[in-house]
């Protein structure tokens, strides 16, 4: 069985694959990023990673779509699938403060990352989930994405994509189970972390609580590891508590 962690090259993605490699030394793990030369290089470097070029376009998804089968058939099926792939800004994209900022191709783009990237990747690999035992669907998601919790509105593009993204995944939560029982897909909240994504935001960050790569990824991979069929369809934050949808 192997672990498939899409997002390797990102500051999360890349920590939960060291945290799994080191519980699980016996076990694959196969990494899909859009750009593989940007993987730590102990990842790349380590014989039980198997890096993928992947991207949540279409096209991206068609050109690995034969490597992951191929590698899935080796390997025996999945085991955990987590989606750590996520768009808050780039060079053209920054998250808007109010409504005159909205921005059409920004918006799709934004959609394209944080929620069709991972309902496209579930279906590509839906039949390696099959087997008697558990299996473990993830999407790193974030609290902003709750509508319960927003109350201070404004990151129209980021809110909004998570927020299609826990859907996304209570929708699988209900259809998985139905055919490739048993599964616990759930919604996950990794808490603030220090990384590329949260760089722009330091002034910020000075308020809260905020924790390095490796602390996110032992948060991350306690919760996962204590999932059964009786959490499938919830959202969790990383210290297990749930999270208002």
């Amino acid at each position: 069985m192997a672990t498939v962690i899409a997002g390797v090259s990102g500051a999360i993605g890349s920590a939960l694959a060291q945290r799994y490699l080191e519980a699980r030394p016996e076990q694959s793990l196969i990494g899909l990023c859009r750009h593989p030369e940007r993987v730590p290089q102990a990842l790349r470097q380590d014989s039980r990673v198997h890096l993928l070029a992947w991207s949540a376009d279409s096209q991206g998804q068609v050109l690995m779509e034969q490597g992951l089968q191929a590698l899935l058939d080796a390997g025996g099926g999945v085991e955990d699938l987590i989606y750590a792939a996520g768009l808050l800004h780039d060079d053209g994209l920054f998250p808007e403060k109010r409504l005159d900022e909205l921005n059409p191709d920004n918006l799709a783009r934004a959609f394209e990352v944080n929620c069709i990237g991972f309902g496209m990747l579930v279906k590509t690999l839906a039949g390696g989930l099959r087997g008697k035992h558990l299996k473990r669907v993830v999407a790193v998601s974030a609290k902003v994405g709750s509508i319960t919790d927003n109350q201070l509105g404004g990151w129209y593009a980021y809110r909004c994509s998570k927020a299609a993204l826990n859907m996304m995944v209570k929708n699988l939560s209900v259809e998985l189970p139905r055919r490739y029982a048993p599964v616990a897909c759930v919604a996950l909240h990794p808490g603030t972390t220090r990384s590329a994504l949260s760089e722009p935001f330091s002034q910020s960050l000075a308020k809260l609580m905020v924790h390095e790569p490796s602390e996110t990824a032992d948060n991350l991979f306690g919760v996962i590891q204590s999932l059964s069929e009786a959490d499938n369809g919830r959202f969790i934050s990383w210290d297990g508590r749930d999270l208002p949808w």
